[in-house]
């Protein structure tokens, strides 16, 4: 997308007057909830030049060099100075983010070691008849990850150690299961058992609490990995923005 929109950095997309990372950053920073803002990157230097000087200085927000992998690079510093608990995770490319769609999700939290942001398809189709999405299908319903990710406490780490094993298979939901059983898997494949139930007892398998978070906002869903949604959510904030 980097290449496609012709920036050095995908997080440095311009949409509709602001770049995609400015745009996640402002939406955390309109969050009551939201005390602290740390941007990892490979080239964290880079990220900062292309933002605005409001942001690129301001004294809640600190530039983090990241290594290869997401999980890793977050499982690296939660927990730490740089990030203490409780961690809220999201991605720069996470363009339509809302003060309000984070305060719904962190008012929706309750203590679970490990909570995840998701939208029931019914939701967005209700909305976007036409936007693709990649779907995890349950017993009663199908649902798209929101790219929200709320980390209680150390019990979280487990998950995350886990997720970077798994990471470049998180598009294929039957894939990541497989990790925790045969049996587990087989339940998820067959749909015999819900998203909240199979969080549960993914989070037991690691000693740990899980729950899915299902959010009311289609837009929560809609993050920027093709031309397509680039397109779409550039016609989101046009609409919304004026």
């Amino acid at each position: 997308m980097a290449v496609y929109c012709k920036v050095q950095y995908k997080a440095l997309i311009p949409i509709h007057g602001q770049t995609m990372l400015e745009r996640v950053m402002r939406a955390l920073m309109a969050s009551a909830y939201i005390g602290k803002i740390v941007v990892m990157a490979q080239s964290p230097g880079d990220l900062k030049a292309g933002l605005s000087p409001d942001l690129a200085e301001h004294d809640s927000i600190a530039f983090v060099e990241s290594n290869d992998g997401i999980a890793t690079s977050v499982h690296d510093v939660v927990g730490t100075a740089v990030a203490p608990w409780p961690v809220l995770v999201t991605t720069a490319d996470n363009a339509l983010l809302t003060g309000e769609i984070l305060d719904f999700f962190l008012q929706s939290h309750a203590g679970q070691d490990v909570a995840v942001g998701v939208v029931e398809r019914e939701t967005m189709l209700a909305a976007y008849p036409d936007a693709r999405r990649t779907w995890l299908k349950f017993r009663g319903g199908a649902y798209s990850g929101a790219n929200l990710f709320a980390l209680h406490n150390a019990a979280a780490k487990p998950a995350l150690a886990m997720w970077a094993g798994v990471e470049k298979d998180r598009k294929k939901g039957w894939k990541i299961f497989a990790h925790f059983g045969p049996w587990l898997l087989l339940r998820a494949l067959s749909r015999t058992i819900g998203f909240k139930q199979a969080m549960a007892e993914a989070g037991r398998r690691l000693s740990l609490s899980a729950e899915p978070i299902v959010l009311p906002f289609a837009e929560a869903a809609i993050d920027v990995d093709k031309p397509d949604d680039l397109e779409l959510v550039t016609r989101i904030l046009e609409q919304r923005e004026g």
